[in-house]
């Protein structure tokens, strides 16, 4: 067998695993996020949670990912490849968008380990020093900066004959290899959601000993283990990819050699999938560990988007509900968010 019918033979193969596990992450994905953003929004205990409002936007960009994704996907089994290589706007436009949401999703998972760390530490004045309102602020900042970083890296990717979409500018080159993929997407966020989620575990193990309410305690102590297997999975996943970037950002394989490119090809696939599972994961992490966010979520489909559809679309004879059943209804729904 003659090495360009191999190095087809691989390059078919990582076309069809690219198509199937974009679309098996794509339906988990957007099921996942989609389910997040019910639950984080339409129950009253995590609206004016901060470490909910943090997960609330990472929920958001994983879902324009996932989105972004299976257009990919798409391009994959119509051309055989991404079909970077075929448009500049196109080339430009595909990093631009993955790293605006990788960036966005990396940080807001930082800013929920270290939002737990200060929510659960047995210093007033430090509980007291995040606000809501100051959690807004840095979201907006953080957005504003990923869009504007994006934009700029972005901008240097560029059509080379026999490499494709990649960075064309040395300096650009320079920047992502010692300083974006290594520290920016990889060391800074990995480090401070591990290490402030570490934190913010030992301090909810003394947070009996302090006088909080009972629900605040429950809440804390979910929304830390919650996080902690969050960044445990995003540490586990950010990790290769980045080392990845690392090597292909400073030794791209050129298309002239068959056997390398196809091969490269496949190894791309099989990290951007592996990367792909950090936009998805968040919910069934968060419905495995925590059996409180499990009756949560039935909470929330059942009594809550089940009786509105009912509600809505399901009226028998146009029966209007007496206001003090409907005011009865909702007080035990919100005393079963606090279970």
């Amino acid at each position: 067998m003659s090495s360009s019918s191999i190095s087809d033979g691989i390059l078919k193969f990582a076309t069809q695993y690219s198509i199937y596990t974009g679309c098996i992450t794509f339906s988990f994905g957007i099921i996942g996020n989609t389910l997040n953003l019910l639950v984080f929004t339409q129950l009253k205990l995590f609206r004016t949670n901060r470490c909910a409002f943090y997960i609330t936007i990472e929920s958001i960009f994983n879902f324009i990912y996932q989105f972004f994704s299976i257009s990919l996907t798409i391009l994959t089994s119509i051309y055989g490849d991404d079909a970077t290589g075929r448009s500049s706007i196109w080339c430009k436009l595909r990093y631009i968008v993955a790293q605006t949401c990788a960036l966005t999703t990396f940080y807001m998972i930082c800013f929920t380990a270290v939002d737990q760390f200060f929510s659960t530490n047995h210093r007033l004045n430090l509980r007291q020093m995040c606000t809501l309102r100051l959690g807004r602020y840095f979201a907006f900042v953080c957005i504003c900066f990923t869009i504007i970083h994006s934009i700029a890296l972005g901008s240097s990717y560029g059509i080379q004959p026999t490499f494709g979409c990649i960075i064309s500018d040395h300096i650009w080159v320079q920047y992502s290899t010692y300083f974006f993929y290594p520290i920016l997407f990889g060391f800074l966020p990995i480090v401070t959601a591990s290490t402030f989620s570490m934190l913010a575990y030992r301090n909810v193990r003394h947070i009996v000993r302090r006088q909080l309410p009972i629900v605040r305690r429950k809440l804390d102590k979910q929304m830390t283990a919650m996080v902690l297997m969050r960044v445990i999975v995003f540490v586990c996943l950010a990790t290769s990819y980045s080392v990845y970037r690392i090597y292909t950002t400073s030794f791209p394989i050129s298309q002239s050699i068959p056997m390398a490119y196809a091969v490269g090809r496949l190894i791309q696939a099989i990290f951007l999938s592996i990367s792909n599972i950090n936009f998805a994961i968040s919910f069934y992490l968060f419905i495995i560990f925590s059996s409180r966010f499990r009756r949560q979520v039935k909470l929330v489909l059942v009594k809550k988007c089940w009786e509105r559809w009912k509600y809505w679309c399901c009226q028998i004879n146009n029966r209007v509900e007496p206001d003090n059943n409907i005011e009865a209804r909702n007080s035990q729904m919100e005393s079963e968010e606090n279970i």
